[in-house]
């Protein structure tokens, strides 16, 4: 008989563990979740075809429009929308990059004035310490395409389990951010997740989720957010290190201008490169022809050479190299990242003065 009363306490204790110390399970996160879903926003770009998804996520930081999110292939278009919490949409306008942390910021364009319902503090989120391994967080952003419109991101419950140095590449490609970032137990980094957030459970701002990256050194996919109080030194237009961050991007914003806005500079340096014809919208930049004795020839380029970055900024087709190498003056070290077969190379171009052509006298 003793033993019959003991199973039903047996079980109302096993009940009251499972509930946690004060009999309760755990408390919903769908206020969090809606007061966080309002900050962010569906962004839809270039892409569409095997490997590109055409989607993304950015993170609200005022009521003007500005919106922050990674630097992405999405952002190369002439038509990049923007899907609000309440299913409202904008057109934006790429505003500044920073590839070395790679990240951009967006604002909504259009006469039509934004509604912002809400946004982060991103200054207030910068101030924040590093968060310890083990603190638990959450995981927003608009993975796989889900949300559309007015509905809500995606969500995700983990853990961070360090923090340390980016070590990532896209496929033969290093990441062009290599510093410290959080990394994360969930699988966060999905197609379309970068530029969402994570957040403490309480929906506090702490970084931004990143792209879709392999770990060099295990040939892993990474789960990975950038802090919002990153660093790391790049060179300014001078050839000398600064230190830079994400609040220096948004309140400096002229100092990182989009390349299609950059002005073009009329004394355009020689190099000696001819890049195949550039027939459609986005031609990637081959080299078709190197002229001898030029800085091309000197650097040891090739024909079939595939021109992947400059100094840093990367190069997705041949109006963008040619408007990067535009606003460099003779005399000047650049170092082009090329692709010659499977792999990366890093060659340094020194530009010389344009080449006058010869005057004929006429007697």
């Amino acid at each position: 008989m003793k033993r019959l009363l003991l199973i039903p306490m047996a079980l109302a204790l096993a009940a009251v563990l499972c509930l946690g110390p004060l009999g309760h399970s755990d408390d919903s996160f769908s206020k969090v979740a809606d007061e966080v879903n309002l900050k962010l926003v569906k962004l839809f770009g270039s892409g569409g075809i095997r490997g590109l998804a055409s989607y993304g996520t950015g993170v609200l930081i005022d009521r003007d429009g500005h919106i922050l999110t990674v630097n992405s292939h999405i952002l190369d278009t002439r038509d990049l929308r923007i899907h609000m919490a309440d299913g409202t949409r904008y057109h934006g306008k790429v505003i500044a990059r920073e590839p070395e942390l790679d990240v951009a910021l967006i604002k909504i364009s259009g006469t039509r004035k934004p509604e912002v319902e809400g946004f982060f503090d991103v200054v207030a989120a910068a101030k924040k310490p590093v968060q310890e391994p083990g603190t638990h967080i959450l995981a927003f952003s608009n993975q796989f395409q889900i949300a559309t419109r007015d509905e809500p991101m995606s969500i995700q419950r983990g853990v961070i389990a360090a923090h340390s140095k980016l070590v990532g590449r896209i496929g033969v490609f290093e990441a062009s951010y290599r510093g410290n970032v959080y990394v994360i137990d969930a699988i966060t980094n999905n197609p379309g997740a970068g530029g969402g957030v994570i957040t403490t459970r309480k929906g506090e701002l702490i970084a931004m989720i990143g792209k879709e990256l392999r770990n060099e050194l295990t040939n892993t996919w990474i789960n990975y957010a950038i802090p919002f109080n990153a660093t790391i030194e790049v060179p300014d237009k001078d050839g000398k290190k600064m230190m830079t961050s994400i609040l220096k991007v948004i309140t400096e914003k002229e100092k990182y201008k989009a390349l299609p806005d950059r002005a073009i500079v009329t004394n355009i340096a020689y190099h000696g490169i001819t890049l195949v014809p550039n027939v459609v919208d986005r031609t990637p930049p081959y080299i078709e022809e190197v002229t001898p004795g030029s800085p091309a020839d000197k650097a040891n380029l090739k024909p079939d050479d595939l021109i992947v970055y400059v100094d840093g900024l990367p190069v997705q087709d041949i109006n963008t190299f040619l408007k990067i190498m535009s606003t460099y003056t003779p005399e000047t070290e650049v170092k082009l990242e090329i692709q010659r077969g499977d792999k990366l190379t890093t060659v340094p171009l020194k530009l010389e003065k344009p080449i006058k052509p010869a005057v004929v006298e006429k007697k």
